[in-house]
């Protein structure tokens, strides 16, 4: 029990983690599987900055005295990868909105029983009028 407080941040992450692929799976909601994959990719984050933390590391500035290091380069990248998170969540929020806008719901189920029944009143004869169409 004593080693259970250095291993508190990889509880968060497995909690994190957990918890984001329980809501992807279960919900059929679009926005709470964007807002689940959100917390998987947070917790993903915080396993690499936990994983570069050096007990006792100083800044990699040289001094006398100073013979351990923590690497920085782990957190530049967390950095640049939180940047591409905030980017393609909100480009998953924006095809959201259309999806909504073109279909009047976000929920999956219904979503696969529009397009389900779109796919059966396509005749072949409607396909190639459609096909027709574009080619003028």
């Amino acid at each position: 029990m004593s080693h259970f407080p250095g291993l508190f941040n990889y509880w968060i992450v497995i909690f994190l983690m957990m918890a984001g692929f329980y809501v992807v799976i279960s919900q059929g909601n679009l926005v709470k599987k964007i807002i689940g994959l959100s917390l998987f990719q947070a917790s993903a984050f915080i396993l690499y900055i936990s994983e570069a933390n050096v007990d006792g590391g100083h800044v990699p500035i040289l001094e006398e005295g100073i013979t351990l290091y923590s690497n920085p380069l782990p957190h530049v990248l967390i950095l640049t990868a939180i940047v591409v998170s905030v980017s393609t969540t909100a480009v998953g929020l924006a095809l959201i909105v259309r999806i909504k806008e073109t279909y009047g719901t976000v929920e999956e189920d219904e979503l696969q029983e529009i397009d389900n029944a779109q796919d059966e009143a396509d005749t072949p004869d409607q396909k190639q009028q459609i096909a027709e169409e574009k080619e003028i």
